[in-house]
């Protein structure tokens, strides 16, 4: 179910998010804020946003990068140019007003020589060449360890970013890293491009875009519907539900970036409904979710589409892993039927787990050449209907060691 929405929404390039209906409770008690799905779905938006704004200015980006490797690879002597520190606050100042993050400027200035640029026009040309890719070069970045981690999750829910708050107030820590010049490139790229951007318009748009195209995937939400069993734990499910019933509705969610409005969002309700059904939810909840859908059984010929047509599908990826240690697996077409006629038989006759079950066949199936795999001789291995049959065949047909085994 969260598949087939995550795949909408990358066709779409729209903004995704998927939360559990069970993080979440009324307010009042431990747990999270309904409103913490639409930030989540704001920070992935500004993501997409943000990654799109990098393509518009990667070529520019790059081409600083290329400068500024240039000058850390044939290093000239430094002037120290420092301002004063009264004109540094004014201008931190001045920045505040703009409603720009405040900086300090401490860089230095060169003193290029005739010798010094002769030797940067030289590496310039070896580097344009790609003849220096794995030359070692230290470059100074922000120290990631700066973030403030395990930030209260209160202030969290109200839209309040202690990073952004003190990064004005503490100058930032730099360290120095020594990277092959294939990777500093792609370091100072996403520097030059995080300075390139507009970051008013990045939020601007971000915002936008998650109003409008965004799409919040609430998972488990049967079990936050009141079922027949009376407990304790009912009224707070019923505060989960009434709680996400403005948002579903639309309303205004205050977040660090700005309000969000959750109007023309699309609030997609997922859940197995295997103890109670959709009608258990309060009257007012199941009004906002007009369209409903119900999800078929997977059969024989479903199974067989999965472990043959995905870029990465199973098979694919049992393949690689068992490569490793320098064996060619390969299946036939009768195993792959094989498998997904034991997948569907024992998804019939035990607990039906859908995709998941071809996994567990998986893991049994090859389960000795896994383990064996680094002390064999052996070149290539053929899975073939027998070896499945071998294998997994006649534990499909126990009813119970099926149930505890795949």
């Amino acid at each position: 179910k969260t598949e087939i929405a995550r795949r909408l929404a990358k066709i779409v390039n729209a903004p995704f998010v998927k939360v559990e209906a069970t993080k979440f409770t009324e307010v009042g008690y431990v747990g999270g804020d309904v409103e913490s799905m639409v930030r989540d779905l704001v920070e992935n938006a500004i993501q997409l946003e943000r990654a799109d704004q990098y393509k518009q200015v990667h070529v520019e980006a790059e081409k600083k990068a290329n400068n500024e490797l240039v000058k850390l690879l044939v290093p000239a002597k430094k002037k120290e140019n420092r301002q004063n520190e009264m004109q540094n606050l004014m201008n931190m100042f001045s920045q505040l007003q703009n409603g720009q993050a405040p900086t300090q400027d401490n860089t230095d200035q060169e003193e290029v020589t005739d010798d010094v640029r002769e030797k940067r026009m030289s590496v310039a040309e070896r580097l344009h060449a790609g003849l220096l890719e794995n030359d070692q070069v230290e470059i100074e970045m922000d120290d990631p360890s700066q973030q403030l981690s395990g930030q209260n999750t209160m202030l969290n829910q109200m839209g309040i970013d202690l990073n952004d708050t003190l990064s004005g107030l503490m100058p930032k820590k730099k360290i120095k890293r020594t990277v092959p010049v294939s990777e500093a490139r792609e370091i100072l790229t996403r520097q030059a491009s995080e300075a390139l951007i507009n970051k008013a318009d990045l939020y601007h748009n971000a915002i936008v875009r998650a109003e409008n195209t965004g799409i919040i995937f609430i998972d488990e939400i049967d079990k936050i519907a009141a079922g027949r069993s009376q407990n304790s734990g009912e009224v707070s499910r019923e505060g989960v539900q009434r709680d996400i019933l403005p948002i579903v509705e639309g309303s205004q969610v205050n977040t660090k970036y700005g309000a969000v409005n959750t109007d023309h969002m699309l609030f997609i309700g997922s859940g197995a409904f295997a103890e109670n059904k959709p009608s258990d939810l309060i009257p007012e909840l199941q009004g906002r979710f007009p369209i409903r859908v119900e999800l078929k059984d997977l059969t024989k010929d479903d199974f067989v589409r999965i472990l043959t047509e995905p870029t990465n599908s199973l098979t694919k990826q049992y393949m690689a892993l068992i490569g490793t240690d320098n064996i060619k697996v390969t299946f036939t077409i009768e195993a792959i039927n094989r498998i997904a006629e034991i997948a569907t038989d024992v998804n019939h006759n035990t607990d039906n787990i859908g995709a998941r079950r071809l996994h567990t066949i998986l893991e049994k199936l090859l389960e000795d050449i896994l383990y064996e795999g680094p002390d064999m001789q052996m070149g290539d291995i053929t899975i073939t209907e027998k070896y499945v049959d071998d294998k997994v065949g006649k534990l499909a047909q126990n009813k119970d060691l099926s149930r505890y085994i795949l």
